[in-house]
């Protein structure tokens, strides 16, 4: 039995499960609880998998899970998955009347910036497995999951953004921001350099007191799927006494999925998105395994739901596919919006649909 197999089998019987592949890297990783208790991340090795705000932090303890690894042999399946536009227009004047609201706050002095975003929601039912493998081949520069637990559900995504990677007292990161549908000839707006430097900044004021010395290199572009971003590699040693933990307490959430000041940007995003974001921004990793931590932003994620367990991950599951940007005192409505949907389309390019 493959991992992807017992994938499907412990989705069949209710049992928790990981399946990942590491940026860069061909080797599928799977994590298999060996029963369906909830475990609620403190302090364990094992694999987390965290939540934007307030919902439960869990996580597969290794000392509990088999733990697998396979190189991968992928066939890619053609997506036939199509969104409602009528739908679309309604999301646009909502989410327009959202960003205009944030810049009106940011103008008034309530907040530097904020990070807006939407739920999309995809009707037809989707073959889990294939789309996965879709997104495993199509983005091989992202960290790739699919992540299972019966109490919590189904969710995969293919990030580009690392939230913290910790080894030998060492701590890595990058300030990830501003988007473009990728091209040959890239050329970033001042509102994008400047959101960038928004989050750069945001990172050097939270983990400058816990390293030794930080370093943080000059702004460069980042392929992600059909997208850009701007990206600066952040790296620092650790002082003495200082936990992987409060790296991560630092960090997350990060002005790349939030805002600045942290507390008035997430209250603004709370009292207003008019949706729960659950494990969206959140972020997911190993956390101390072979004595090192690798954990990324849940970005470019979606949600199965409805699924039936009683069939398999092969199809009967709907989609919820979650999209922001990041919103400054120069953001334009519109073309906001457009950002959310060439992001999406992360996801809905590789949704194989279960009733070809």
């Amino acid at each position: 039995m493959n991992v992807l197999e017992k994938a499907t089998f412990s989705f069949q019987n209710q049992l928790p499960f990981v399946v990942y592949a590491k940026p860069n890297e061909t080797t599928l990783c799977g994590v298999f609880p060996k029963d369906a208790v909830l475990n609620v991340f403190e302090n364990q090795s094992g694999f987390v998998f965290a939540s934007f705000y307030n919902e439960t932090n869990v996580v597969f303890p290794f000392s509990n899970s088999e733990v697998f690894q396979e190189e991968m042999n992928l066939v890619s399946e053609e997506n036939s998955i199509q969104i409602d536009s009528k739908s679309d227009e309604k999301a646009q004047i909502s989410f327009e009347n959202l960003v205009r609201n944030g810049v009106s706050e940011i103008e008034k002095g309530t907040f530097e910036k904020v990070v807006l975003s939407r739920k999309i929601e995809v009707s037809q039912s989707v073959d889990v497995i294939k789309s996965y493998q879709n997104l495993l081949k199509k983005y091989p520069t992202a960290f790739r999951f699919l992540w299972f637990h019966p109490k919590v559900g189904l969710w995969m995504g293919a990030t580009p953004e690392q939230l913290a990677k910790i080894k030998n007292n060492t701590f890595e990161t990058v300030a990830l921001a501003g988007t473009q549908v990728f091209s040959e000839n890239v050329i970033w707006q001042e509102k994008e350099i400047v959101e960038q430097q928004l989050v750069t900044d945001y990172i050097k004021n939270r983990t400058e007191s816990l390293v030794e010395e930080l370093k943080i290199s000059d702004s460069y572009t980042q392929k992600a799927g059909n997208l850009v971003h701007l990206k600066s590699d952040i790296s620092g040693k650790l002082k003495q006494n200082v936990s992987e933990l409060d790296v991560i307490n630092a960090l997350h959430p990060t002005s790349a999925v939030c805002g600045m000041p942290l507390e008035s940007a997430r209250n603004f995003i709370l009292e207003n998105e008019n949706y729960n974001r659950k494990y969206y921004a959140g972020f997911l990793g190993e956390f101390q395994m072979q004595e090192q931590t690798n954990l990324f932003v849940n970005l470019r994620c979606c949600e199965f739901v409805n699924c039936n367990s009683n069939v398999n991950l092969k199809n009967q599951c709907k989609v919820n596919i979650y999209v922001g940007c990041g919103i400054t005192k120069d953001s334009q409505a519109d073309k906001e919006f457009i950002e959310t949907e060439n992001k999406a389309k992360t996801i809905l390019n590789i949704l194989v649909n279960s009733e070809k």
